[in-house]
């Protein structure tokens, strides 16, 4: 099976999605045993989504920040994020 090279582009929580299902397939799919990788993935699709509405609304194309710019927007919301 190709290696999807667009994967990393068109979805910010790859990693995250890979993990829980690695997570997934060491514990017998065992869901119970995985629960902080899926809060963790929840917790990723949940950030880029507002991004992803933010630069819609304000009119920024692409919607979705290229993977280069993604670390530097996520720690310049971990400065502002209220606590």
């Amino acid at each position: 099976m190709p290696k999807n090279y667009d994967a990393e582009k068109n979805n910010p929580c790859l990693k995250e999605q890979e993990l829980s299902y690695k997570c997934l397939s060491k514990n017998n799919f065992d869901h119970g045993k995985c629960e902080l990788y899926y809060a963790n993935y929840n917790n990723c699709k949940e950030f880029w989504n507002k991004v992803r509405a933010d630069r819609r609304a304000h009119g920024i194309f692409p919607h979705l920040p290229d993977v280069a710019d993604r670390e530097s927007i996520k720690a310049e919301y971990m400065k502002t994020k209220p606590t």
